[in-house]
């Protein structure tokens, strides 16, 4: 029984299409997301991330396609969705002068939730974020970082299926960030979370899986490691020569198989990194180009390709 709900699909798009006068934000976009999955939702600037979220939560129905959360059609059955569904925008919408306690009461009274939950669930909620010290503070005095807490708990407070959340750790504090983010993990045990977020190494450190969007395309959905694998065969060498600059870049492009070179100082050293056709060993052609030309060779080192490496190869045109 457990597994079957491991599998559930939760939150299923099919061919959405959103048009903001005659251009598409987003075109047949298509993914599922499984009960209980947090999946990194990421995307450049005007990709359509922010679109494709506002479609999940009912905020604006799509010009074409469809999606259902928990079986339920966003736009057809939007007060049920509405229901079962937590959000988390970037910029908090809280009412600053109010108190912690206070606030979370009301905005459960607004959900038409029953006064017995709302005592239950408040307290519950002020538990979950880690709360109890600043319950009866006034919102204004919080800092960014309890803020979001405040926003994390009413988007908790009437238990719903599903959370979205938009940047959730962006402005905040490191020690915050830490914080909240040990949250959104717990809360993913429980809950299914949709997270939005420019920070790639939060992504990875957070996620089940990844889905990457732009110019109104998905265009990888992949767990993080998948993702690494499928582009192993792009190699990357860190390669530390002594000689000039300039003469060790251009021999360097001209060996058969090297795709690209750029050159940055570490440490007041000259290292290359070098990409390399896919399935392609060239570690003696390089070192036998460079020992040739009377230059040192200090060091040579395979590089795996990073998440941030991911999502900038795959939205600058470059295939898999």
């Amino acid at each position: 029984m457990e597994d079957q709900n491991t599998n559930e699909i939760m939150i299923q798009a099919t061919d959405l299409t959103h048009f903001y006068g005659p251009q598409p934000a987003i075109e047949e976009v298509n993914f599922g997301v499984k009960r209980g999955e947090i999946l990194g939702f990421l995307g450049p600037n005007g990709a359509g991330k922010t679109t494709t979220m506002r479609i999940l939560t009912g905020f604006m129905p799509p010009t074409e396609g469809k999606v259902t959360l928990a079986d339920y059609d966003v736009v057809e059955q939007s007060l049920e969705v509405r229901k079962r569904i937590g959000y988390l925008p970037e910029t908090v919408p809280l009412h600053t002068e109010m108190q912690v306690t206070n606030y979370l009461k009301y905005m459960g009274t607004l959900r038409g939730m029953p006064s017995r939950q709302i005592k239950r669930r408040v307290g519950e909620v002020i538990d979950v974020c880690r709360l109890q010290d600043y319950h009866k503070t006034i919102i204004g005095k919080l800092s960014k970082g309890f803020r979001q807490r405040v926003g994390i708990a009413q988007a908790i407070l009437h238990e719903p299926e599903v959370l979205v959340l938009d940047e959730p750790t962006i402005g905040i504090d490191p020690i915050q960030v830490v914080e909240t983010r040990r949250l959104i993990q717990e809360l993913g045990r429980e809950q299914t979370v949709v997270l939005s977020s420019h920070i790639l190494p939060e992504v990875n450190m957070i996620c089940e899986r990844v889905l990457i969007i732009h110019e109104g395309h998905i265009v990888a959905e992949d767990t993080p490691s998948n993702l690494a694998q499928r582009l192993q065969g792009v190699d990357q060498l860190q390669v530390e020569v002594g000689g000039p600059v300039q003469e060790v870049l251009s021999l360097l492009r001209r060996v058969p198989g090297v795709t690209e070179v750029t050159q940055r100082y570490n440490q007041g050293r000259n290292v290359f990194v070098v990409q390399v056709e896919q399935d392609r060993d060239l570690r003696d052609e390089i070192s036998r180009a460079i020992v040739s030309n009377g230059w040192s060779l200090l060091s040579m080192q395979l590089v795996s390709m990073s998440l941030e490496d991911i999502f900038l190869r795959l939205t600058t045109h470059e295939e898999l």
